[in-house]
C-alpha cells in the first residue's frame, strides 16, 4: 500500500462520508424529518464513521489511527443496528434501508482489513527495529 497524505484519499473514508450523505438525505424525508430526536441521532451515528477515520488519520501515526479505525468500525455497527430497527419499525424505506446496511457491511470489512494490515506493518516494524527480521 503506498502511502497516503491526505485522509480524503482513503476509499474507507469516502464510503463512511457516503453512509453520512444518505443518512442526512433518508433523515429529511418523513417520517424521520419531523422526529428530532431521532433524526439527530441517526445523523450523529452516520457522521460519527468517517470523523473517526479523518480524526485517526490526523493523529500521523498508527497506533492512533488503528484505535480510531475500530472506533470508527464500532460507529458502523451501532449505524447498522439503527437502520435494522428502523426498517423494521417501518421508519425508512426498504431502498434506502439495503443501501445503508450495504454500505455499513462493506465499510466494516473493508475497515477490518485497513486495521489487519496496520497492525501487520506495526509488528514487522517492531520486528525489525530489534533485529528479529
Amino acid at each position: 500500500m503506498g502511502k497516503i497524505d491526505r485522509f480524503e484519499d482513503l476509499e474507507i473514508w469516502q464510503i463512511g462520508k457516503q453512509i453520512a450523505i444518505e443518512a442526512y438525505r433518508i433523515s429529511d424525508l418523513e417520517p424521520m424529518k419531523s422526529d428530532f430526536g431521532l433524526k439527530d441521532q441517526f445523523r450523529r451515528a452516520a457522521m460519527s464513521i468517517s470523523d473517526n477515520v479523518a480524526e485517526g488519520f490526523e493523529y500521523n501515526n498508527n497506533p492512533d489511527f488503528i484505535r480510531f479505525l475500530t472506533y470508527a468500525k464500532g460507529s458502523s455497527g451501532e449505524f447498522r443496528n439503527k437502520v435494522i430497527i428502523l426498517k423494521e419499525a417501518n421508519k425508512i424505506k426498504e431502498e434506502d434501508y439495503l443501501l445503508l446496511y450495504t454500505k455499513a457491511i462493506e465499510f466494516s470489512a473493508k475497515a477490518k482489513r485497513f486495521i489487519d494490515y496496520l497492525r501487520d506493518f506495526e509488528k514487522k516494524k517492531k520486528a525489525l527495529k530489534k533485529g528479529i527480521i
